[in-house]
């Protein structure tokens, strides 16, 4: 048996969510079963899982279907090997539980004994016996021929060491899984898995999203021809990984023998900067995530389009237009040259969060400063698309009446104004002086179907959840990042074929992945708010080798130029398949 152990345990600070409890350990066991064998997995993963309890461990998660093995080709196959929740695996757990005042998380295949439909599910047993279960939401194709999706929304336990929810597996490739968990007060999540990639890659996200810690437990070998990739982890609140266990890039590879992870959980970090974001949510602009309009959507782009987009970074000179036009300017030029240059014609250029000024905080100079739609500022730009015969999104400070607001403005090649959004989720700068917008929307041109975003809306989930309802096939932000939200990706750089960028941030990549539209990126270098750069391109897919992602620095005045194409019908995942794919019955929480 192989042990990972990382970080001591120690006292936390009591707070109001927290009261006495202590920092705790727990551990994600690595557990491999013999397919068709359930009793003789239950017993081998009964030891391990003691293992880890007698090593201190007070949360314990083993993988998705530990007591079966994964692939089964239908019902009848697998039905001698379903168990019922609570049953026989449950109790054998609870002695273990009851002994060491463990919680005890077990993935397996149930049986509803009322009707005799099958689950893929996970259940939690504890100190005082067994507790609750979970069904899986998003299931991914195989288990679909045998198990019925998931009919109990997302459970919260809670538990002498905090209020615990569980996510299996392709659960994480839809935001709203975890999201629902935050909002019902979880404090962790408990996440058996068997991932190739896609699984793990997303928890990072979902942990500063929603202000959890996250525990996943994979597997390590190979089944069926599938491989799964261990790296199972221990994921902060704030984003950092804090333990996890070695990958398994092949099969060649493949460790058989149950590891165990170790990482320890503060509950006095319960209470963080993810889950106070939560009050700033807007569920008024979210209604469309409860709509399902897959297969049959008429107003969905079916064209694939090849496109050549740039994202503009530089330092701008606050409060001075003509200073940041005339850099705009010069980077468009050369963008444009450069594309040119390589037999190309750039289709989208987008420019950072109130680009010709710069971020503001104060109202009386964003009063001074800021121009209505019919403005020289807009006027400007328009002649910018129109002479470089491009799309262009940029930022302005965005005066109605005396109302004041963040807004982005979509121009087409012909100089025309397709649309604009206002920024929904105001930052701290923003409330000094700009109004809330009141719409999330998609706008339809000759590249394909555009959502914009705005700066403080990448820590929101749901903005782009909306923005994929409606089927975008690009999101822009516009964006002034200092680091004030989010984190450089922590993943395992081995799960991805085709590399993230150094410095590639996990929110923006998650909106990429999450909503299955490309975006692109748009940000500030320097100033006195150490502006990070980085403007980016986010893919579809990166993990499976479809696409690259592509980052500038974090301190250079530059552009980058991208290609793409739109929609990738014939790809393996892609936004047909996961809008295909979500359960909005089970979304309604988000809305209200």
């Amino acid at each position: 048996m192989l042990v990972f152990s990382f970080g001591a345990v120690f006292a936390a600070d009591s707070n109001s969510n927290t009261g006495d409890l202590k920092a705790f350990k727990c551990a994600a066991v690595e557990f491999n079963p013999q397919l068709n064998e359930r009793d003789e997995n239950i017993n081998d993963l009964y030891q391990v899982v003691e293992t880890a309890a007698k090593n201190g461990a007070k949360l314990i998660v083993t993988p998705e279907m530990s007591t079966t093995g994964y692939y089964y080709k239908n019902r009848d196959a697998i039905k001698p090997f379903v168990d019922t929740i609570p049953g026989i695996t449950t109790k054998k757990f609870e002695t273990l539980a009851q002994k060491y005042n463990a919680y005890i998380v077990i993935g397996m295949a149930e049986v509803d004994q009322g009707t005799g439909i099958y689950y893929n599910s996970a259940a939690l047993v504890g100190p005082k016996g067994y507790m609750g279960k979970y069904r899986k939401t998003h299931q991914w194709e195989t288990e679909a021929h045998w198990a019925a999706w998931g009919d109990l929304g997302v459970p919260v336990f809670d538990t002498e060491i905090g209020k615990i929810a569980i996510n299996i597996c392709m659960d994480s490739a839809f935001f709203e899984s975890s999201r629902i968990a935050a909002l019902k007060g979880a404090n962790i999540l408990a996440f058996p898995t068997n991932s190739s990639a896609q699984a793990l890659a997303a928890l990072q996200a979902r942990a500063v999203q929603n202000g959890l810690y996250i525990v996943s437990a994979n597997r390590s070998n190979t089944e069926n021809g599938f491989h799964m990739i261990g790296a199972s982890a221990v994921w902060a609140p704030d984003g950092s990984k804090l333990a996890e266990a070695k990958f398994i890039p092949t099969s060649a590879e493949d460790v058989n023998e149950p590891t165990i992870l170790y990482g320890t959980i503060d509950p006095a970090q319960y209470n963080n900067d993810g889950k106070k974001r939560l009050s700033e949510r807007r569920p008024e602009l979210y209604k469309d995530l409860v709509l399902y309009i897959g297969p049959w959507d008429y107003t969905k782009n079916t064209t694939p389009h090849d496109v050549t987009a740039v994202a503009l970074q530089y330092e701008p000179v606050l409060g001075d237009k003509n200073a940041n036009m005339a850099k705009i300017g010069q980077l468009i030029e050369q963008s444009v040259n450069e594309a040119k240059n390589q037999g190309k014609t750039v289709d989208l250029i987008v420019l950072p969060e109130l680009s010709a000024t710069g971020p503001l905080s104060d109202k009386g100079k964003v009063q001074q400063l800021a121009e209505p739609m019919d403005g020289s500022l807009v006027a400007g730009f328009k002649e910018l698309a129109k002479n470089n015969q491009t799309h262009i999104i940029f930022g302005f400070a965005e005066k109605e009446n005396d109302k004041l607001y963040n807004t982005a403005v979509l121009i087409d090649p012909k100089g025309e104004v397709i649309g604009k959004y206002r920024k929904t989720h105001l930052d701290t700068a923003d409330k000094s002086w700009a109004e809330k917008g009141d719409k999330l929307e998609v706008f339809s041109t000759e590249i394909g179907k555009i959502g914009i975003m705005i700066g403080y809306d990448a820590a929101f989930p749901e903005v782009a959840g909306v923005l994929s309802v409606n089927r975008a096939d690009i999101i822009a932000i516009p964006s002034s990042w200092n680091g004030q939200y989010g984190k450089k990706i922590e993943a395992n750089t081995g799960m991805s074929a085709n590399k993230y960028p150094e410095n590639a941030m996990c929110l923006w990549d998650s909106i990429a992945m999450s909503a299955e539209c490309y975006t692109l990126v748009a940000n500030f270098v320097g100033t006195e708010q150490n502006y990070q750069g980085s403007s980016s391109l986010y893919t579809l897919d990166p993990l499976y080798g479809l696409d690259q992602p592509l980052a500038l620095s974090q301190d250079g005045e530059e552009f980058l130029l991208a290609d793409f194409t739109t929609i990738q019908a014939s790809w393996w995942w892609n936004q047909e398949y996961l809008i295909l794919q979500r359960r909005p019955h089970f979304y309604k929480p988000l809305v209200y």
